[in-house]
């Protein structure tokens, strides 16, 4: 094993390779100073992104988006919302309930210019709002760098808690294993645990998958593991058996992948109960984010109106966890 580690870890040095595909899955490399690399998770990411909007659009008698008309409404002065693709049906559905129809403009593939309603993933949704072009977006907890680009921009952002979710890992739905504590968790991706034997699963190397830096799910990995540092077999990555990570509705909601589980942490399963009493580990909030200077009233507006019984109600219809229930 060591020698297979070796004689590949040079082949990959050599030939400066940047990424694999194996098994029609796309993986990302990233050399580092201390002689392992990091391998990334990778994905078509227009073709999914596409694939997404048009299932969650809003107004579309098809979309999978639960909502009901307000009568609070947003006719002038509308907010432009943007955010995560996790949250894309959150934001979705309240354009739905309280913008008018025109107000959203999509073209096939993607929303266009003069549309209210984007979706740029977090990385553009935290640019956006920084630079001005969008007023409310919907995310995770930003990273540093996106802290220091709207510092850099002398941008001060206001975070509005406005829902729950789960940050949880994910192994394949024959993998045995279906409970590990976080300090596991740690070991695996650190380079400390690298057989699931160790963990009371099969004798096969572990496949530990990240995903790209300035996502939401990697920032919350990063704060999971809280400066330690990660490190990745690429033997495991080619032959091993995977965990990776994602958000409870990603994963539930709009994947819906049955070839894969959520498992538990410490004994504690994501469901939205232990999400809401905090039981579950890495339970926490996702944000509506605005600049504090934008001089729109109806930011404030439509944010009043989603921490709202009704706001709420929309939230949780759609799959995700409310607040203060």
């Amino acid at each position: 094993m060591k020698k297979s580690f070796i004689v590949l870890f040079i082949i990959i040095s050599i030939l400066g390779m940047t990424s694999l595909i194996f098994y029609g899955i796309k993986f990302n490399i990233v050399h580092k100073n201390s002689g392992m690399i990091s391998v990334v998770a990778g994905s078509n990411e227009a073709s999914t992104l596409a694939i997404s909007l048009n299932e969650y659009l809003p107004f579309d008698k098809n979309s999978k988006i639960q909502y009901t008309r307000s009568n609070f409404k947003i006719n002038e002065n509308i907010p432009i919302l943007d955010g995560a693709s996790a949250l894309y049906p959150v934001f979705s559905a309240i354009a739905s309930a309280i913008y008018p129809e025109e107000s959203v403009c999509f073209d096939g593939k993607k929303f266009t210019e003069e549309s209210k309603v984007q979706m740029s993933n977090t990385r553009g949704a935290y640019k956006s709002v920084v630079d001005g072009t969008s007023d409310i977006v919907f995310c995770a907890a930003p990273s540093k760098e996106q802290l220091l680009y709207a510092e850099q921009n002398n941008v001060e952002l206001e975070f509005v808690p406005i829902g729950l979710e789960a940050f949880v890992f994910i192994v394949n739905v024959n993998n045995p294993v279906t409970d590990l504590s976080v300090n596991q968790i740690k070991g695996i991706y650190s380079g400390k645990i690298e057989n699931w034997k160790k963990l009371g699963g099969e004798n096969c190397l572990i496949a530990a998958w990240q995903r790209k830096e300035g996502s939401g799910s990697q920032t919350a990995f990063l704060n999971f593991m809280n400066g330690e540092k990660t490190l990745t077999n690429p033997i495991g990555i080619l032959i091993g058996k995977p965990i990776g990570y994602s958000f409870r509705y990603y994963v539930e909601g709009i994947t819906r992948n049955e070839k894969v589980k959520m498992i538990s942490l410490n004994g504690i399963p994501p469901v939205k109960e232990n999400i809401q009493n905090g039981k579950y580990p890495l339970s926490s909030y996702f944000y509506a984010v605005y600049r504090k200077d934008n001089k729109n009233a109806n930011v404030k507006n439509v944010i009043d109106w989603i921490l709202s019984p009704e706001g709420q109600g929309i939230i949780e219809n759609n799959g995700y966890v409310p607040l203060g229930k």
